[in-house]
């Protein structure tokens, strides 16, 4: 039965030949373990959308309410604190990971023709990274998340010509208060995960195209 639901499936979308393609391709000799950095990348982010799920299905973006939330998350909620524990440590490791696996292409000199735009891409994935750092580190409404986001923001603020502007909508007014916090889990559990999975997508397309640079060689 399972495979004639294989060969079923298999008659109108023909994907055998695709994953063959992708799992199964010939890399370079000389390959070792620094070139397992954007998969680590890779399986971090997924760890990161998984765990997300389950937190925002108890956490309440609200200011009177986020903390306390938070508090029911750790304390209450069955698996709570391992859950956002993972998703915790898990965002530092894949800053980590990323921050690495770009230095190793840099390193390696893989950013050269014709994998330019795979490392255009990247420098975009490692700005979204950041930007899931920056936006969740408020989520908690503590003290030391208000108190950081609010140095955050006045940094972004100096910026010349248009940190005005740039701070009026970062904090969806003059201070921190509501609007910043359900502008920031917006961004955080929306904006920058269907950014993320996009360039991901376009990133993994140009690494299957262009496959990967040999090692470098004196």
């Amino acid at each position: 039965m399972a495979s004639q639901v294989a060969n079923w499936l298999e008659e109108r979308f023909g994907l055998a030949d695709v994953i063959r393609y992708v799992l199964f391709r010939q890399i370079p000799e000389g390959v070792n373990w620094w070139y397992t950095f954007g998969s680590i990348s890779m399986f971090l982010f997924t760890l990161q959308l998984a765990t997300g799920i389950m937190l925002t299905m108890s956490y309440a973006p609200s200011p009177d309410h986020a903390y306390d939330s938070v508090r029911y998350i750790n304390d209450v909620a069955v698996f709570g604190a391992f859950i956002r524990g993972i998703h915790k440590w898990a965002a530092s490791g894949m800053v980590l990971a990323v921050f690495v696996h770009m230095l190793r292409v840099y390193y390696f000199g893989s950013y050269k023709y014709p994998r330019e735009m795979t490392w255009v891409v990247g420098v975009v994935l490692l700005l979204l990274v950041l930007g899931f750092g920056f936006t969740g580190y408020l989520l908690p409404w503590d003290q030391k998340a208000y108190w950081a986001t609010e140095v955050g923001t006045n940094i972004a603020g100096l910026a010349p010509f248009l940190g005005t502007y740039v701070l009026q909508i970062m904090r969806g007014g003059g201070e921190l208060g509501a609007v910043t916090l359900t502008r920031f889990y917006s961004i955080h559990v929306m904006i920058l995960p269907l950014l993320t999975l996009l360039f991901i997508t376009v990133h993994l397309y140009l690494v299957v195209k262009l496959g990967i640079s040999a090692p470098p060689k004196e």
